[in-house]
């Protein structure tokens, strides 16, 4: 694996620390120990279910980039984004409803949309670089 790959995977499997705390978070929400208002509730669970998610996504687009044998560049280019996309998106969901009462989203809500386009844009240009990667193979 491309050296520069290889730490950023080794610093998001550190993150993954960070995504197991949050569960806790998400236990004293769900048990009614962290006061909540409904929407907090909602946002905050899928906050950390697409933190989850996208994390594991941007490690195995890591891993299926590198097994295709797409270039370094390409493969850490189309990882990286769909890694900021599990930044973006969670980060939307939590800021978007803090405060005591929030009844909607603030503006932070927008990194939500963010995320989603950084991740759509990861997949594409790794979706691309395996097919390309495939072709030069045939």
């Amino acid at each position: 694996m491309d050296p520069v790959l290889t730490l950023v995977v080794g610093i998001t499997l550190l993150t993954v620390v960070g995504i197991a705390f949050g569960g806790t978070f998400m236990l004293r929400v769900v048990s009614g120990a962290q006061g909540a208002n409904p929407l907090q509730k909602t946002m905050f669970r899928a906050g950390h279910a697409h933190a989850g998610v996208l994390v594991t996504l941007g490690l195995v687009v890591a891993l299926l980039t590198q097994a295709a044998g797409v270039g370094p560049v390409w493969s850490a280019v189309g990882s990286i984004l769909v890694l900021c996309a599990a930044i973006f998106v969670p980060a939307g969901f939590f800021l978007s409803v803090l405060g005591t009462d929030p009844q909607r989203p603030n503006g932070w809500i927008r990194s939500v949309w963010a995320g989603f386009a950084v991740l759509v844009l990861g997949l594409v240009v790794s979706g691309v670089a395996v097919i390309a990667a495939g072709v030069s193979g045939l």
